[in-house]
């Protein structure tokens, strides 16, 4: 090698060094950039899909009728998207957001629906928005029943950066005072409507331990920081060029880059992350470009892993050294192990008579919600845990008229009557055998090993979900209405888009990836904040709670940095 081709090579690595490295640009990876880089740190961001700049989204103002297929997808679509298509939220107006499941396919041995974006911001665009705070409840479960590990916090420890994220973020909601679903820092709560209001005082008074709230979401009910006010066109699937509801492409992307510290890179794959064993510590990450295929490293002193909870497992898994042959910082053996997503399935509905004379305004992006009562004070049920139950009270179509023409239209602008829907999400357990590995043996596209997906609900999620189907029954009854249709099947792990454990944070390096602070026990330098960190899954939505810790991580990793400790 001579002289000059050694000046290269170092004026190379030098233009791929970082202070920091974020993988991942969804809701955790995108609070990461913007911590770090407040912080004064020189930061890349790397990810996998193809970026999307706010406010241009491609189908956000599109009228209805500018969709070829009417919001449905297309023979081709189901094939390309053969995964992604099991789930609701995949249509016709936000495909382009869509991992092809083609070209990046997994094996499962049992079904494990993984949905996926393939774009700058990942599912921070594609999410349901709702944001409830953990409480003791969550966080004392596992220590006081026995199961897997003890977390390491409690609330105080993450309440104020709740406060921090709420701050931020902007979240509309209603001060309810219930101990197990605390409050936080709200705009004001979006409205019920009159068959809700309706519904609260019977089910209240009814039930004494069950309160019916407005669901508390990140949209904003008044601008926040140059973002816009929710129009309520319930169109968020599609990307808000209002900025009006959370994502890494309308807020904390923007603040990061109005630093000047953030360089962003699309079409990055991950590979691995690489590790210094004469250092002990990782040195940056090997990336492959989705478009050339080229292999290129990038370094840095700090490492946060925000690649969702499968695809953080997947890059831990596959970064093996001498010191790690089992997987980065994987000496406990728990990576990729304890793989958790909330079950769903129940679809009840009921007609209320009268209110014929009243409707509502726009379409409210947030439902009502009935949060957890099973098992709050003391165990009443035959499993574990709990539920939560949302809905709404909405008029239906009058669609049963066999009028065609100027008739059907006149027909079709009188509403229908008041129907009641529910629908719920369960918590599961964490168990060991529900995990992501490797396929040594198989290859994908880009060269890694092939991931395989083994995981299921077991019988107390079976016998959780069997009392869902007979709450929902028990309270449409109470409330009066009639014709009930109450069904529910149990999702596979996966739909309700809130997969996580794998690398599970505890005090036990033995037991544990993480320690209290999201920091790998094996390498000091390595921060995991995504859903990968969560050591039980409660039943309550878990993005904000991710929020918090990245932004609680960011600030002790820069703290530590500064001690020269990391």
């Amino acid at each position: 090698m001579t002289l000059d081709s050694l000046n290269i090579n170092h004026k190379a690595k030098k233009q791929n060094t970082f202070d920091a490295i974020v993988i991942g640009s969804g809701i955790s990876g995108g609070w990461a950039v913007k911590e770090l880089c407040e912080k004064g740190l020189k930061v890349l961001m790397l990810e996998r899909g193809s970026n999307v700049v706010h406010p241009n989204y491609l189908t956000a103002t599109k009228d209805p009728w500018e969709f070829k297929y009417k919001f449905n997808l297309t023979i081709e679509d189901k094939e390309k998207h053969h995964v992604q298509s099991r789930h609701w939220s995949f249509r016709e107006d936000n495909k382009h957001y869509y991992i092809n499941d083609l070209e990046n396919p997994y094996d499962e041995t049992k079904r494990f629906d993984w949905i996926r974006g393939d774009i700058v911001g990942g599912r921070s665009l594609l999410w349901s928005r709702a944001c409830y705070r953990w409480s003791d409840l969550d966080f004392e479960a596992n220590l006081k029943e026995g199961i897997a590990i003890d977390w390491p916090i409690r609330y105080k420890d993450i309440a104020p950066w709740y406060d921090y994220v709420e701050s931020f973020i902007g979240v509309s909601g209603q001060h309810d005072g219930i101990p197990h679903l605390p409050d936080g820092n709200f705009l004001p709560p979006f409205e019920m409507n009159c068959v809700e209001k309706d519904f609260k005082s019977k089910i209240e008074n009814h039930f004494h331990d069950r309160k019916v709230i407005i669901g508390r979401t990140a949209n904003l009910t008044q601008a926040v920081k140059g973002r816009g006010q929710c129009q309520a066109r319930d169109l968020c699937h599609r990307g808000c060029p209002y900025g009006a509801y959370f994502s890494t492409n309308a807020s904390t992307m923007p603040a990061a880059f109005a630093t000047g510290n953030l360089t962003l890179r699309p079409h990055s794959l991950v590979n691995k992350v690489l590790y210094n064993e004469q250092k002990q510590k990782a040195s940056g990450v090997e990336i492959i470009d989705t478009e050339t295929n080229e292999a290129i490293e990038f370094y840095a002193r700090l490492i946060f892993i925000n690649a969702a909870t499968v695809g953080t497992a997947s890059i831990l898994l596959n970064s093996i050294s001498p010191r790690f042959p089992n997987g980065l910082g994987n000496d406990s053996d728990q990576v990729g192990r304890n793989l958790m997503d909330h079950h769903k399935g129940l679809y009840a509905t009921a007609n209320v008579e009268g209110y014929e004379d009243s409707y509502y305004y726009g379409r409210r992006p947030t439902s009502i919600y009935i949060p957890r009562f099973r098992n709050v004070k003391k165990k009443d049920t035959d499993f574990l845990r709990g539920y939560n139950i949302g809905g709404g009270a909405y008029r239906k179509k009058q669609n049963d008229s066999s009028e065609i023409g100027a008739p059907l239209k006149q027909v079709m602008s009188v509403p229908g009557g008041w129907q009641m829907s529910l629908y719920a999400f369960g918590e599961c357990l964490p168990y060991a055998d529900n995990r992501v590995t490797l396929n040594h043996g198989k290859k994908d596209k880009w060269g890694r090993p092939a991931i395989t997906l083994d995981c299921e609900f077991k019988e107390n999620e079976r016998s959780m979900n069997k009392d869902i189907s007979d709450t929902a029954q028990e309270i449409l009854e109470a409330a009066g209405f009639k014709d009930l249709n109450v069904r529910n099947t149990i999702s596979f792990p996966g739909n309700a888009n809130h997969e996580m454990g794998t690398a599970r944070m505890g005090r036990d390096p033995k037991a544990a990836v993480l320690n209290a602070f999201n920091q790998m026990h094996g390498v000091k330098n390595v921060f995991v904040t995504d859903g990968s960190c969560m050591t039980s899954s409660s039943c309550v939505n878990p993005s904000l709670t991710y929020m918090a810790l990245t932004a609680r991580a960011c600030d002790y990793a820069v703290k530590e940095m500064n001690k020269l400790n990391i």
